[in-house]
């Protein structure tokens, strides 16, 4: 991880007493900037769930400082789980098991099971550390948009409205891959920096298959992750005559693609992002931010090649420009 300089001690201090006092706060993790509340308090958690627009039945993640938090948060653990956090935690990993006793349904959406993380990045360890207890932290943006990767991307979208701990750029880019351990069972609800392949190395079986059964988890309704532009996904050996069919229709056309703009095709904007998976993943959003802001009224993006490697793209991606809703 590139080194991030700590925040100072006052600006740290007075995060922790934001959220003591009920308030929110917007820190960085290694996925996305995440917008904090203490999540023993459910009038804070009622706020920001209103600040982000999130409908009520949409869980949280309750981020911890260590895995031995987790017993105050679910009532078993099964041993598969305790394979994964050790394998995997701290870092882009959020697990579902079953809530405790108490845990409250602000947090879970209504359901019996409770999302956990323990991030990796230097600055919300040291928030986690000086806050002491868990802190749920949705993406730090409106319900459904883009996610955030830098502090601008948040002040951008809330202004001054949340104190923001400034961690520069997160390193992974994508948010969390999430799985369930519930009833014997092993299951990726959500794609993340973590990858099937390197799950099914720790604990062998782990089902990838879609399952109405399975519990609701964040980012996973049809349309998120959206810019405000019509998205379009096309492949890559279409690309060149979709943009000038959408050109000569008059359309300002906006591309993401994984290679540099034909020398005879004149769009709006033409991005080249990077070839390979986890750089793709890591300037995603903040590449749909640019397009979205330039003024196009089309943008379109190659779509992700086969792999596992390209799964969390692949998903984000899908979901961004999904407009059957």
């Amino acid at each position: 991880m590139a080194l991030t300089l700590p925040p100072p001690v006052d600006e740290l201090q007075r995060a922790v007493a934001t959220l003591r006092a009920g308030g929110l706060v917007a820190f960085a993790t290694e996925t996305v900037y995440g917008l904090g509340a203490d999540a023993r308090n459910e009038a804070a958690v009622r706020r920001l769930f209103e600040l982000k627009g999130r409908p009520s039945t949409h869980p949280v993640i309750v981020h911890l400082h260590d895995a031995e938090q987790m017993r105050e948060w679910v009532s078993q653990v099964p041993p598969v789980a305790q394979r994964l956090a050790g394998a995997f935690w701290p870092g882009p990993l959020t697990l579902v098991l079953p809530r405790a006793q108490g845990v409250s349904d602000v947090i879970t959406g209504g359901q019996d099971t409770v999302a956990l993380r323990v991030p990796v990045h230097p600055l919300a360890r040291e928030l986690l550390a000086a806050f002491g207890g868990g802190i749920v932290a949705p993406s730090a943006n409106r319900y459904g948009h883009i996610s955030p990767t830098s502090a601008a991307h948040v002040r951008a979208e809330f202004g001054d409205a949340v104190q923001v701990l400034d961690g520069g750029d997160c390193e992974v880019g994508l948010e969390s891959t999430i799985v369930s351990c519930l009833n014997g069972r092993v299951q990726l609800l959500r794609p993340g920096g973590i990858s099937l392949s390197q799950l099914r190395a720790v604990v062998g079986e782990v089902d990838a298959a879609g399952d109405e059964a399975a519990p609701r988890v964040p980012g996973s309704t049809l349309q998120h992750y959206a810019p405000r532009t019509a998205l379009r996904l096309v492949e890559d050996n279409a690309l060149v005559q979709v943009v000038a069919s959408l050109l000569a229709q008059g359309a300002r056309v906006g591309v993401l693609a994984r290679s540099a703009a034909p020398v005879d095709v004149q769009t709006t904007l033409w991005l080249q992002a990077p070839a390979t998976a986890a750089a793709f993943g890591h300037d995603l959003y903040a590449n749909l931010r640019q397009l979205d802001a330039s003024g196009c009224t089309q943008l379109l993006a190659v779509a992700a090649p086969a792999g596992d490697a390209w799964d969390a793209v692949r998903d984000r991606l899908s979901r961004a420009a999904n407009t059957d809703c």
